[in-house]
């Protein structure tokens, strides 16, 4: 199993090089999504690792792993993929087995490419504030409402949509697998993003939108029993994107430091910049593993796996936000300009703390777990 998570990681780090590093910059700045790079890495088993039965002794752990080294490379490939995951966690762990034998092929391998349907304009973080509704209508629901910040809108074809069932609260949500472009869902523009702006994100509209009861991802009214499965491993690849984008940093920073001469000494000689590299070194390694922690308990049932997750989410991005602003300081003048990827990697980070509930949240939710 050690060679074979080896091939997989050097497949990645094989793509990386030769396809996505030539293209990542030109697709940001024209904000062009690389379907067919988020194809060809799902077909590598990516999203199978953590959605199906795996010979693999710590799927979650390698899922990371290997989330970490795309996002090394691009960012957006890594988010997309990362999402593409999540949309299939939830009929693969809590789907009927018509759903999961009719879609989850589909999924796994990126030939359908899906999203999920959570927040709205006034319900963030706050997911008891709901407004979307699936009345029931003859045989199956009616759908309506407004969706915002949906990853992968206008390029998906599935949508986990959450909506509202029964009464007030988290206990009256539904999760529905609905087509993307059944009648009565509207994508709007998308976004103007402060960064991935190649990975689209936009409202989506459902007005009177048919949905068979088959659709149901889990059971009714239960609908955040599948979030929670969401939200787990919504963190760990986070975390995961985060570290990657962090270690891209770091790397180019470095070299940087090791050529540009100034007084008579390579900038990285001056305590002041070396150290600075040097604690990001630290932290960095430091995120990795309290990552493959929360990702061993996860993959060993463990009861803590939610704790685990949420610590790892907050350090990981809190250390990718810190490391890039580093690395624009140490290239000075030249980090600020778009000649260099550090300050897009910047902007990139701030998503990060944001996404996948907000490190406020997860520092609210790790100390009512103390």
């Amino acid at each position: 199993m050690a060679d074979e998570s080896d091939r997989l990681l050097a497949e990645i780090d094989g793509i990386v090089a030769e396809e996505v590093r030539p293209v990542c910059a030109e697709h940001e700045r024209t904000a062009t999504y690389p379907v067919d790079l988020v194809r060809k890495v799902c077909a590598l088993g990516l999203p199978a690792l953590v959605t199906d039965e795996s010979d693999t002794p710590y799927p979650t752990e390698l899922f990371c792993a290997a989330v970490e080294r795309l996002a090394v490379g691009w960012v957006a490939l890594a988010e997309s993929v990362h999402l593409q995951t999540l949309a299939a966690v939830g009929p693969a762990r809590h789907g009927s087995a018509e759903l999961r034998d009719r879609f989850l092929p589909d999924l796994r391998l990126g030939r359908v490419i899906a999203g999920n349907c959570l927040s709205e304009p006034d319900a963030g973080s706050d997911l008891s504030l709901i407004r979307t509704s699936a009345t029931r209508h003859g045989d199956g629901y009616r759908l309506d409402g407004v969706k915002a910040y949906v990853g992968h809108a206008g390029v998906a074809g599935l949508l986990n949509v959450y909506a509202r069932t029964g009464g007030g609260g988290l206990g009256g949500i539904t999760c529905f697998l609905v087509d993307a472009h059944a009648p009565g869902v509207e994508v709007q523009p998308p976004e103007e993003k402060m960064g991935v702006r190649s990975l689209p994100t936009a409202r989506v509209v459902f007005s009177d939108v048919e949905v068979p009861a088959d659709r149901i991802v889990g059971r009714l009214n239960r609908g955040m029993i599948v979030a929670r499965s969401v939200f787990v491993q919504g963190r760990l690849g986070i975390a995961a994107c985060a570290i990657g984008l962090a270690q891209a940093a770091l790397t180019h920073a470095t070299a940087y430091a090791r050529r540009r001469s100034q007084f008579g000494s390579h900038i990285i000689d001056f305590q002041g910049v070396g150290f600075l590299l040097a604690d990001a070194s630290i932290e960095i390694e430091a995120a990795r593993q309290l990552l493959y922690r929360a990702c061993r308990e996860a993959d060993t049932g463990g009861a803590r796996v939610e704790l685990f997750a949420a610590q790892a989410k907050v350090f990981a991005t809190d250390t990718a936000m810190k490391v890039t602003t580093d690395a624009v300081q140490v290239l000075g003048a030249r980090g600020y300009t778009a000649v260099e990827p550090v300050e897009r990697w910047m902007r990139e980070a701030k998503l990060f703390q944001i996404i996948e509930g907000t490190n406020q949240i997860q520092r609210a939710a790790i100390a009512s777990r103390l």
